[in-house]
């Protein structure tokens, strides 16, 4: 499964509501950041293009839709997927793999409590983030179905 044009929306929204950037900054964690939340090789003083951060987020993302394909072993949707691999692609695989998020989506994908779980995945550094919380609270939207917007 590959995550759908309405998914790489989000992502991008998430990652950089007013489009890409193109200058590397350091993310609220401290890691040098370019595009749509591309770090792998960054450094200060990295520029890239708008079609170089588009290739970027899409070759990143694959990792992202990996591990959802690796870790899920119950039947999801497209929004499930989506919603999964954003997650995924914010936490890291590893965080996925080790989430009472993916416990539940493997036993029921459809278990209410599922929106409890991406909600509790805001802190960054022992701090709840506003950006995260609202973040999360959209991805409970995507993968039951809602709108995000």
């Amino acid at each position: 499964m590959r995550t759908s044009e309405k998914g790489i929306e989000f992502i991008k929204f998430s990652e950089s509501a007013g489009g890409p950037l193109l200058k590397a900054y350091p993310d609220s964690g401290g890691v040098w950041t370019i595009g749509y939340g591309h770090t792998k090789g960054v450094k200060k003083g990295d520029q890239i293009t708008a079609f170089m951060a588009d290739e970027y987020l899409r070759d990143d993302l694959r990792d992202s839709e990996r591990a959802v394909e690796q870790y899920v072993t119950s039947s999801i949707n497209q929004n499930q997927f989506d919603a999964l691999v954003s997650f995924t692609f914010n936490c890291g695989p590893g965080n996925l793999r080790s989430s009472t998020l993916l416990k539940r989506v493997n036993a029921n994908p459809s278990d209410p409590d599922i929106e409890r779980q991406f909600k509790r995945w805001i802190y960054c550094k022992g701090k709840i983030l506003p950006g995260l919380v609202k973040r999360r609270e959209r991805e409970a939207n995507i993968y039951f179905g809602r709108p995000w917007k």
